[in-house]
């Protein structure tokens, strides 16, 4: 390789202090350069055996002229030497297999660097995201707390109304209770006169003294006040039901007949006997449902011109309130 003034061992440069100071300069970059192309190793040896420098110029005139051109023929000639011993150590295949694995590490650094960046980006947006939860969070927390003391106080307020509802409801009961008591006193009272009225007129006929007929008249007034009582709670509301109404006055009839029938003579194993009380039994069956027939038919009465009121009473009510 040829190079001027390096050819020639014997051959001497003069230079001045502005040419050595940049040969100073441009001489450490171009052996590290090198050294990195060949691992640290001398990259050639130079031919260069003597250079001659002086600190002055030789003519104190021409002294910068010569300096800036001798540098920069310095400067060119290294630059074609690095330039060339670049271009044989690119040229060679292990360097190439070298530069290859050095792009693709290139390349895996700037894959991880991208991977990193992904992940910092997402490690924030996660970040934002747990705080939009957490806030949302903290809203749905507030409102339940809210929703929950509405709530409380709802079933506090529907407590009370209820609570006052049973008062009202007890008072209102009790009111009621005590009416329907007076209604049944009222039918009892109506059928017990009558059907002691329509049983006067019998009873005087087959009884001779007062004792007997007193008792008599009081065993009937009895019966009667309680067939009234239950003739209401059995009517009820059906006031024009008449086998209900009948019925209610037969069974009665046919208990207090066979009853008076059992307190009579005594019966006795023959036809005679068995004749007369089936005879007394249907007397006494049929005295008891004439007079329980007029207690109904009165009390039937009364339901119908509102003296007295049909179980229940708020049903009554109730119907005349929508009317």
């Amino acid at each position: 390789m040829a190079l001027p003034g390096a050819l020639d061992p014997k051959l001497s440069l003069s230079f001045s202090k502005t040419s050595f100071h940049n040969f100073r300069r441009i001489i450490p970059s171009f052996l590290s350069l090198s050294r990195q192309f060949t691992g640290g190793g001398t990259p050639f040896k130079s031919k260069i055996m003597v250079v001659k420098c002086s600190s002055t110029p030789r003519n104190q005139e021409d002294g910068g002229g010569n300096g800036s051109s001798s540098g920069g023929s310095l400067k060119n000639a290294l630059s074609n030497i690095v330039d060339k011993r670049v271009e044989e150590l690119l040229g060679k295949e292990e360097n190439k297999e070298m530069l290859d694995k050095l792009n693709k590490a290139t390349e895996r650094v700037q894959l991880a660097r991208k991977e990193l960046a992904n992940i910092q980006r997402q490690e924030l947006e996660a970040q934002q995201m747990r705080k939009y939860i957490d806030q949302l969070e903290t809203r749905a927390a507030e409102c339940n707390c809210f929703k929950i003391a509405e709530c409380q106080k709802e079933v506090l307020e529907a407590k009370a109304m209820v609570e006052e509802a049973e008062r009202a409801l007890g008072e209102k009961g009790e009111n009621t209770r005590n009416e329907e008591r007076l209604e049944s006193v009222k039918a009892a009272s109506v059928c017990a006169l009558v059907g002691t009225l329509a049983a006067v007129p019998i009873y005087l006929s087959r009884v001779t003294d007062s004792p007997q007929l007193l008792l008599q008249l009081g065993v009937t007034f009895a019966s009667c006040a309680l067939f009234g009582v239950t003739f209401r709670y059995a009517v009820r509301r059906d006031i024009d039901d008449t086998h209900l109404k009948t019925g209610a006055a037969g069974a009665f009839a046919v208990v207090k007949g066979l009853a008076t029938l059992s307190g009579g003579s005594p019966l006795e194993f023959n036809s005679a006997s068995f004749l007369s009380h089936a005879v007394d039994g249907a007397f006494f069956v049929f005295q008891d449902l004439f007079i329980f027939t007029f207690a109904a038919v009165s009390l039937d009465f009364c339901f119908k011109s509102r003296f007295v009121s049909p179980f229940p009473l708020r049903e009554i009510r109730a119907e005349e309130q929508i009317k």
